[in-house]
């Protein structure tokens, strides 16, 4: 039974993990939409080394820095096979590192359309990796994991902690802060404000893949499927709905 239900968990992470995945394709249609026609490649292919950066940067640094756990070990201990009980049962661990992967790269995504046409491949891609293997862990540890003694704080002083379900502050928030000083530091972009008409067609197909992906997916960060997440996830879809 207990078998049954960690497969159960797995699937149901792995299934909110992929939706999210597919939700970055909704980034890439925002920003091609909205920069010129030959700076559309440009665009997609920085989205694309974005997330490869992030699953890099995530997988050797940020995972252990939100979390505490590294995953330089045997594949058979990774999968949960091992005596040590830091890797949960069937692979839960590994699928939870892909469901919070996808979120950690949403903040390079959410900076690189604040700041599209604007900055350098390098330097930007170096910058992505800096701040998914070091300052959002540091946020996201701190917020989803206790570290610090931050959420302690906050129930001792206020009696309650703070809680972000679906990363609305933890993601969006510190993703669009960071997206903010990167504008303020670079200015405003030359002919950002002509006509984008022709390309109102990948616009709304940005809507219609994070909406759809999002709507789907924001409720796996119930991270369990039993029978009291299962209520979590109504509150989110309610907010999803344009």
């Amino acid at each position: 039974m207990e078998n049954n239900l960690v497969g159960g968990d797995v699937f149901f992470l792995l299934m909110g993990a992929i939706l999210v995945f597919a939700m970055h394709a909704g980034f890439a249609f925002l920003e091609v939409g909205t920069v010129r026609e030959k700076n559309q490649v440009n665009a997609m292919v920085k989205i694309i080394s974005d997330f490869a950066m992030s699953t890099m940067a995530y997988f050797f640094i940020g995972y252990s820095v939100a979390y505490g756990v590294d995953f330089l070990a045997g594949a058979s201990v990774i999968s949960g096979g091992g005596e040590t009980e830091t890797f949960g049962p069937q692979g839960l661990t590994l699928i939870k590192f892909f469901f919070l992967l996808t979120f950690a790269a949403a903040i390079p995504a959410i900076i690189s359309g604040g700041i599209a046409e604007r900055a350098r491949f390098v330097p930007q891609l170096l910058a992505s990796g800096a701040i998914v293997a070091v300052v959002y862990p540091f946020f996201e540890g701190m917020i989803w994991n206790g570290n610090f003694g931050f959420q302690a704080w906050l129930e001792e002083s206020f009696g309650a902690s703070f809680h972000d379900f679906a990363g609305s502050v933890v993601v969006h928030g510190v993703g669009g802060w960071l997206a903010l000083a990167a504008v303020i530091m670079l200015g405003a972009r030359t002919g950002r404000y002509g006509p984008i008409a022709e390309r109102r067609s990948r616009l709304l197909q940005s809507r219609g893949w994070r909406w759809a992906a999002g709507f789907c997916a924001l409720a796996g960060s119930a991270l369990t499927w039993s029978a009291r997440n299962r209520w979590k996830a109504f509150p989110v879809w309610l907010r999803s709905i344009p």
